[in-house]
Parts: C-alpha cells; sequence; structure tokens
C-alpha cells in the first residue's frame, strides 16, 4: 500500500496535481500517516504512551486523527491532508469528496486537476457498506463530482473474520459494486511491487483522461488476522497455516532484487537497519518541501477559533434600498422566458413584497438573505432533495422555463445575477441520499468559512439516514479533532396531522448530542427570523455547525410574516416576547414554546379571551439564551407558573432536554408545568382525526390555568 501511495503521489504531481485529499479507516493508518504524510514518528510514540501535543476537550485515539504536510516529489511539492475520521468504515468516503470540491472551487479547478481525491477501502468494507455506493453514484453529478477518484482496495480475503465466500457478499468481486458507474478495476497482487507500480500508472492515465473513478484492488492477506491480539487460526485454519508459510513481500522482493543483481546480498538488511534507526531516533522518513509551498490553496481558519462567544451583537440588517435592488434582482426573469402559472403568480407577489406592498413570505425573506450574503462576498451552496424549488413549493432559487427542459437553457436561477462582482450561489438537487450528501457537504464546510453551506431535508427526519455524520463530525468533530465546520442543516418540522414519518425532525435527538457549545439549534417562527439567522451564521465570526427547525405550514400562514422594516432594522432574536397587549400584573402563568405551536396557542388564546396567560417563544434552543429568557419572565412579576409547550410527545421535543434550562431561572414560588403529548413509541399519529384531538388537548394543558 505504502508503494502504491507512493507512485500515486508522484504520479498526481507530474500530471500537475498540487494537492491530494486522502481518506482512509483505522486499519494500516499509522504506517501511511509516518510513511507517506510525514508525521513525525516521535510525535506518534507520544501517543502510545498517552500523551497529546493538542488542547483539544477530548481528542481522539491516535488512528483517528487526520494530518497534513506538504511533501517533496520531482514534479515539486505535494499537499497531503489525511483526514480524520471515526470507526465507522467507508463514511469518511463523502466527507473527503466534499473537502475536495471545496477546495477544487477555491481554485476555481474546474476539472479535478490540481486537487484529486484518494481513498483506501477494506475488502469487505467496500462491498458491505452502503456509503460506498452512495459516494459512486455522486462521482458524475454536477454538484458533487470532483473529476474522479482513485480507490485502492486493500484486499486481505477475511473482511474482519469472515472469509468464506458464503458469508462475505453476493458478487464474485468485492469491487463488482464500482460497475455501476464503469469504474476500471484493475486486480494486482501485492506480492508484486512492480506490478502494482504499473497498475498504478494506469489507474492515473485513467483518471486523468477520462476525470472518472478508477479501482485498483491489490490482493493481499492480513498477517495477524482482524487486530494485533486476533488469533485468526480459529477461524481461518487452512489459510493462515499458509500465511505462516509466508516470508512476507518486503522479504521476497529483497530476494528478488538480490538475485537480479540489482542490489548487494547485505543491502535489505541495511536498509531495514537505517530505517529503525530513524524511528529510534524519531525522525521523519518522508522528505518534506519548505514550508507554505502550496499557498494558494490555504484558507485562514483563525478569526474563527473560539474567540467568539455565540450572544455577541451582530447586525445583521440590510439597508431598504439595498434591500429594494436584491428584491428586483430576484424577479428579474429574462425576455421570453415562460414560468409556471403558479411560479408567475410567486413571482409576482415578491414583486409587490419588495415594493412593500405585500408582507414578506418565508421564501422570499430566504431569498433576501442568500442574495445579500452573496453581495457581500459569501458564496453560497444549497444542496439536498428538491431544494431549488423547494419541498413546499416555497424557494423557487430556480425558475424553469415552460417550453424548454435543457437544464442549459431552461433554467433561470435569479441568485446567480445579483451583481457584476457577486460571489457563487450553488443550487443543487441532490441524489435521492442523506449519508453521502451530507457527509459531503460536511466535507465542503469544514475547508470553506466564507461558505454558507445548507443541507436540507426533504422533512425533517430524512437525516435519519445520516445518524452517522451526525454524530460522529457534525456534533463532535471540534472537540474530537479541533475541525471547526459552520454547515448549515433545514430540517423541516412541525405536526399537521401527516403520520410518524412527516412530522418530527428529531429535534430531541440533536439537543441530546448539544454540549461545550457545539451546535446551534434553532427554531425560526418568522421569515425575519430565519432572515437573520442565515446571515448571522456568516457575519459573526463564529462558525458552529446551524441545525434549523424550519417549517411546512407556516411557510403560507397569514400571520407567520415579517415586513421589510424587519430586516433593515431587526436583528435574530433567542427570545421573542409577548405580542398582544395583556396586563403584566394580571399575568399568572408564562407559556414557553417553539415553532408552529405559537400561532395555535395565539389564536386559542384569543378566541377564548383570555388574559392571564403570557406565551414567549424560546427561538434558540441551544445554546440556551438564559439572559433573554430571564428578562422576558421578569416583565410578568405575579406568574406563579411557567409553561412548556410542545407538539411532540412527553419522550421527544425539547422537554427532557431543557428543563434544567427552565428551572434555572424559575424565580422563588414559581413551578414549572408542561403540555405535551403523552410518551409515543412513535413521533406522531397517523390518523388526522387523532392528531386534531391530541392537538387541542395540549393547548388545553397550556391556556387552562
Amino acid at each position: 500500500m505504502i508503494a502504491i501511495l507512493d507512485q500515486m503521489i508522484r504520479g498526481c504531481a507530474e500530471r500537475g496535481s498540487e494537492v491530494a485529499v486522502i481518506g482512509m479507516a483505522h486499519r494500516g493508518r499509522l504506517n501511511v500517516l509516518i510513511n507517506t504524510v510525514g508525521k513525525v514518528p516521535a510525535d506518534l510514540f507520544d501517543e502510545f504512551e498517552g500523551k497529546h501535543h493538542h488542547d483539544l476537550p477530548s481528542g481522539d485515539v491516535k488512528y483517528h486523527q487526520g494530518f497534513s504536510a506538504d511533501v517533496s516529489t520531482p514534479a515539486g511539492p505535494m499537499h497531503l491532508a489525511l483526514t480524520f475520521n471515526p470507526s465507522h468504515l467507508e463514511i469518511v468516503n463523502p466527507v473527503v469528496e466534499g473537502s475536495v470540491r471545496a477546495r477544487q472551487d477555491h481554485v476555481k479547478d474546474t476539472e479535478g486537476r490540481q486537487i484529486v481525491p484518494i481513498l483506501i477501502h477494506g475488502d469487505a468494507a467496500f462491498a458491505g457498506q452502503g456509503v460506498v455506493m452512495e459516494t459512486l453514484n455522486l462521482s458524475q453529478t454536477r454538484g458533487y463530482a470532483t473529476g474522479g477518484t482513485l480507490h485502492i482496495i486493500v484486499n486481505n480475503q477475511i473482511g474482519f473474520t469472515t472469509s468464506d465466500p458464503r458469508d462475505r457478499g453476493s458478487t464474485v468481486y468485492c469491487t463488482d459494486i464500482a460497475k455501476m458507474v464503469d469504474a476500471p478495476i484493475l486486480h494486482v497482487n501485492a506480492d508484486d511491487p512492480d506490478a502494482v507500480i504499473r497498475v498504478v500508472e494506469l489507474a492515473l492515465d485513467f483518471r486523468y483522461t477520462f476525470h472518472r473513478d478508477v479501482v485498483i484492488d491489490m490482493v493481499c492477506f492480513r498477517k495477524l488476522g482482524h487486530n494485533e491480539q486476533d488469533e485468526p487460526m480459529v477461524t481461518q485454519p487452512l489459510m493462515y497455516r499458509k500465511i505462516a508459510q509466508h516470508p512476507g513481500t518486503r522479504a521476497l522482493y529483497a530476494q528478488r532484487l538480490v538475485a537480479d543483481g540489482l542490489i548487494g546480498a547485505d543491502a535489505p538488511d541495511a536498509m531495514v537497519e537505517a530505517y529503525k534507526a530513524a524511528m529510534d531516533a524519531g525522525n521523519t522518513v518522508v522528505e518534506l518541501a519548505p514550508p507554505n509551498a502550496r499557498q494558494k490553496h490555504a484558507v485562514n481558519w483563525l478569526p474563527f477559533i473560539r474567540k467568539t462567544p455565540w450572544h455577541q451583537p451582530t447586525d445583521t440588517s440590510v439597508p431598504a434600498t439595498e434591500l429594494k435592488r436584491l428584491a428586483d434582482r430576484l424577479v428579474d426573469v429574462p425576455n421570453g422566458f415562460k414560468l409556471h402559472g403558479r411560479v408567475e403568480k410567486i413571482v409576482g407577489d415578491r414583486r409587490a413584497m419588495g415594493n412593500g406592498e405585500l408582507p414578506l413570505d418565508w421564501g422570499m425573506a430566504e431569498n433576501l438573505a442568500y442574495a445579500s450574503l452573496v453581495s457581500q462576498g459569501y458564496s453560497v451552496r444549497l444542496s439536498g432533495q428538491d431544494c431549488g424549488r423547494g419541498t413546499f413549493f416555497h424557494r423557487h432559487a430556480v425558475l424553469h422555463d415552460q417550453n424548454r427542459e435543457d437544464w442549459r437553457t431552461g433554467a433561470w436561477v435569479p441568485l446567480q445575477h445579483i451583481a457584476p462582482n457577486q460571489s457563487d450561489f450553488t443550487v443543487i438537487d441532490s441524489v435521492l441520499s442523506e449519508e453521502a450528501v451530507l457527509g459531503f457537504e460536511y466535507g465542503y464546510a469544514t475547508f470553506q468559512p466564507d461558505a454558507l453551506v445548507i443541507w436540507e431535508g426533504q422533512f425533517g427526519d430524512f437525516a435519519n439516514g445520516a445518524q452517522v455524520v451526525i454524530d460522529q463530525f457534525i456534533a463532535s468533530g471540534e472537540t474530537k479533532w479541533g475541525r471547526l465546520c459552520g454547515l448549515t442543516m433545514m430540517l423541516p418540522h412541525g405536526y399537521e396531522g401527516q403520520g410518524p414519518e412527516h412530522s418530527s425532525g428529531r429535534l430531541e435527538r440533536y439537543l441530546q448530542l448539544c454540549a461545550e457549545y457545539n451546535i446551534q439549534v434553532v427554531v425560526p417562527s418568522t421569515p425575519a427570523q430565519m432572515f437573520h439567522v442565515l446571515r448571522r451564521q456568516m457575519l459573526r465570526p463564529y462558525r458552529r455547525p446551524l441545525i434549523l427547525f424550519t417549517p411546512k405550514s407556516l411557510l403560507r400562514h397569514k400571520e407567520s410574516t415579517s415586513s421589510l422594516d424587519d430586516l433593515s432594522r431587526g436583528v435574530f432574536q433567542p427570545v421573542i416576547a409577548e405580542t398582544d397587549e395583556l396586563d403584566a400584573a394580571k399575568v399568572k402563568r408564562v407559556v414557553a414554546c417553539s415553532g408552529k405551536i405559537y400561532f395555535e396557542l395565539r389564536a386559542a388564546r384569543r378566541e377564548r379571551k383570555i388574559k392571564d396567560v403570557a406565551i414567549l417563544r424560546v427561538e434558540q434552543l441551544y445554546p440556551f439564551p438564559h439572559e433573554a429568557f430571564a428578562a422576558e419572565l421578569a416583565r410578568f412579576p405575579k406568574a406563579t407558573e411557567v409553561f412548556w409547550c410542545q407538539e411532540e410527545p412527553r419522550n421527544q421535543g425539547a422537554w427532557h432536554r431543557i428543563q434544567h434550562y427552565l428551572t434555572k431561572n424559575l424565580r422563588a414560588g414559581q413551578t414549572l408545568g408542561e403540555a405535551l403529548r403523552e410518551s409515543s413509541a412513535s413521533p406522531a399519529v397517523g390518523y388526522a382525526s387523532k392528531h386534531a384531538e391530541q392537538q387541542r388537548a395540549v393547548i388545553d394543558t397550556a391556556l387552562t390555568v
């Protein structure tokens, strides 16, 4: 494998590449760190002894750590970046691809010649992990292509402890999955290093000619079984009887070189001793390039490293004259471009919104946020299923000519025509994948701090299919590896009687992951809040993932609207105060809530003419806005009860995760209650009538003093 990598890196440099991003699991990783990427052996040995060189809150084991360095090659320096990864096999693949695409976009490398992805796989993992197929499926698409990935499979024919062909898969070769993208598959015997080098040259020629994936299947064996303490003879007795008699690839190749007269008989042992001496001395065994050899590929993350508190005031307003200009650009459609009738009405309404003749809806506020950002030098990348028009027919960032279906001429993206020197706006209707696409967007966001990178779930719970990415990268990447990331996830959420799979974005799962200010969890209730939180994500020098629980029915709710003044003068409010005229001295109960249930509570309170219940909206659930929440509670000095109201069942939603935050802000004599559905094994009921009955009960409980 080291020979393959060395030749691959040299060959990439010879063909004009300057950066290689490498992804691999932990087997063989320490070898690659030392012998290919150039980590100092002394640092690795310190890690074996429990020492660490980075002050991270948790850190990670040595075989998950990433590393980067500039190494020398005959064709010039190459920057190598070995990506951090967890033990979840193959999940690093889309992360690498996203990081590569971000780097390519950064230097306008549209063909993928300057920056190349290299992925190293195990045989069983390549055949067995679904994210491999998902990532291969991205390889030739517009929004995710990286100019071809070089795949290396370390095929030790044992998987973990399984080598019986009846158990290890349903195809002849572990590589057969790559046939789905017509990738050439080059099988090579690892005992023949010369053949391995020849295969690398073939793979490189193909990749740089056709810009497609290529796979090298290096057939070999694992000397010590599944891990260094394993006893493989237990499950593979005949195979490991043969392996025990094998002298090793290095010894075989040394014998051949000596027999051919290419080196002296003492040379192999001398090479081994020289290498051991370097290890003992802790010296680097890779020739490194001069510092900053590839400066043009560097991105500055220093402004974002733990200097800015999450609550630092940030001016996210946009002057009224600029909003008018942006609004005009959003509704400017080329002559002869035939819009669908429904879309034509939406564009007409947006024109009226820009003129102040109609209140702003969610779609217009969101598009204005993007338009303002690209005008200020921040690029925007938005991907997900149906995100061009929006799952709920609300966004329409891409307009389609009804007389042409060719995307080159039949699609118009107003956000790409906001200003002459604007930053990039990219919107992608993704493939029907969550795991690989979200992993890709995470990888993209970890390289590019000046891009608003957004992944939108078609419904919030679709993120279930990408839970590994959320748990292992998004929530914990900073505390484990020091990797900052400003990725935004949009998860449509709200109980409208649409059943278990289309109601809950699983808010509770994200709140359970919250600690050490690692992520932001926001449930905006107005278009202006959406506008300001998206702008805050870029304008504030603070890069943490933003989990946005976006609305569904609220997108067209007559009372969930905003004005141009809200955008030109306002800011994001972590807590929104009571909006109705109430006598504060008469309020007995304060109900706190998030999301669309606020509008149902307020409507019911007005209908019932209730005057002793105030309603607060907690728009940011984490980091919890203690000061703002306490200040709003203080406005009602006679209130003896504070209730949390949510649509979700008791064992879901925010209730369990924010109880202690609410309790912390209670005054002496105040009690905390809850209005919610009873605990449920399912996120929501599937019967509309039962949903309505439960919703009424929640509202009754919240408002009945």
